[in-house]
């Protein structure tokens, strides 16, 4: 029976490997990207709708002011999220917990 001997210099495979955590980080930079869009997109058209339902023209522009507060706040949210914002020890609402305290 052959016996291999481990290579000592071998360093332990990392759980997330490189190529799959690229994919990753990629695909939260991307969602952030079409988060603010698809906000404005979805708030036009319902704000359109309702103009055309109810005859009131300002609707249009309340649904893409709106969405694009809605878009803006969510892609902030996530980017907070994904880089870990600014004091990476709180419990995101920008607090420290009270615990951390001394």
């Amino acid at each position: 029976m052959a016996f291999t001997r481990p290579n000592p210099n071998q360093k332990p495979r990392s759980e997330s490997g490189g190529g799959v955590q690229s994919y990753v980080q990629m695909e939260k930079v991307v969602q952030i990207a079409i988060v603010l869009p698809v906000a404005v997109l979805i708030g036009w058209l319902g704000g359109a709708w309702l103009a055309n339902r109810f005859h009131q023209p300002w609707m249009t522009l309340a649904g893409f002011v709106l969405g694009s507060v809605a878009g803006i706040s969510a892609a902030i949210r996530m980017a907070i999220a994904f880089g870990g914002g600014p004091d990476k020890g709180g419990n995101g609402a920008g607090k420290s917990n009270p615990e951390d305290q001394s």
